[in-house]
């Protein structure tokens, strides 16, 4: 290794008079660094949320134009494709014994909020209850390939009631595949 570089810890292998706008130096057992860590400008993106503070006020007037959740018209679309999708569930025995609660009222707000944050919106979820945790959230349920096809046929409804640009809706319907065959949990 070469003698500028220290091995005592791979944060202090910095060359003499290396400056931070040149970024940390990460070591290689042949000599050379492999690469360099640049520091994240604070000025750039959002804080990570709190989860013990409430949210600051700007996070009801945050711009999200530049997000999937955005692009498709933010809360009104996704209020819409989670409540028709609840309204399938409702009329489904299936998916319906699935739901504890009398009222559906307080899961349709979860799914609302997990959805939104999960596409680019406010992370309220984040902010009420914590780390999604989608499978550990699920397995007290048999989810069978029959209740997931249920949950898929109750999500198409929702999604065909957006009128999402055809890109827009591949991409929203490729998650929610992929979401639903994961939380397959029984035979």
């Amino acid at each position: 290794m070469s003698s500028e570089y220290s091995t005592a810890s791979p944060l202090a292998n910095e060359p003499a008079g290396n400056s931070p706008a040149e970024g940390t130096p990460i070591p290689s057992r042949f000599g050379e660094p492999l690469a360099r860590m640049l520091p994240i400008p604070t000025t750039m993106g959002h804080p990570l949320p709190s989860t013990s503070a409430p949210a600051p006020a700007s996070a009801e007037t945050d711009d999200f134009s530049d997000t999937f959740y955005g692009q498709v018209g933010g809360h009104e679309t996704f209020a819409k494709i989670i409540h028709v999708f609840y309204q399938g569930v409702a009329a489904d025995p299936l998916l319906r014994a699935m739901y504890p609660e009398e009222d559906l009222a307080p899961a349709e707000h979860r799914m609302l909020m997990f959805i939104e944050q999960y596409w680019g919106g406010p992370r309220t979820y984040l902010e009420e209850r914590g780390h999604p945790r989608l499978r550990m959230r699920h397995v007290p349920f048999a989810v069978t390939p029959e209740a997931r096809d249920h949950w898929l046929a109750a999500m198409r409804k929702g999604v065909d009631a957006a009128e999402l640009s055809p890109l827009h809706e591949a991409t929203l319907w490729d998650y929610l595949e992929r979401a639903a065959h994961s939380l397959v949990n029984s035979a």
